[in-house]
């Protein structure tokens, strides 16, 4: 079955950086087109940035773009999410995406 694994969240200052990886099974990975998600305290989802394949550049939300950086590794079955510079606003549970699945997601927060 389809199963997506998300890690590497914590808490951070801002300014700070974090690395969140999303170990995926149960597709093709690097046949899929995948995303990172995340959903602010009390908000609804936002789309954060999506990697697909052959896919010549990642896309990103204007409120992440230059800031974060979506990676994969079709070897490890894995997608990575860098994200620099954070902000308050950044914070939230971030949830690998492919289709309907999501994982049980990693919380993000930014604080000092």
């Amino acid at each position: 079955q389809v199963q997506l694994v998300e890690s590497g969240g914590g808490l951070v200052k801002p300014g700070g950086s974090l690395k969140l990886s999303c170990a995926a099974s149960g597709f093709a990975f690097s046949d899929a087109r995948l995303a990172w998600v995340r959903q602010p305290p009390g908000k609804n989802f936002e789309w954060v940035s999506h990697s697909a394949p052959g896919q010549m550049t990642p896309m990103y939300s204007d409120s992440v773009k230059g800031r974060f950086t979506i990676s994969r590794d079709n070897a490890k079955n894995t997608l990575y999410l860098q994200m620099n510079n954070l902000k308050p606003e950044d914070a939230g549970t971030y949830y690998c995406q492919w289709e309907q699945y999501r994982g049980q997601g990693t919380q993000v927060t930014v604080s000092s």
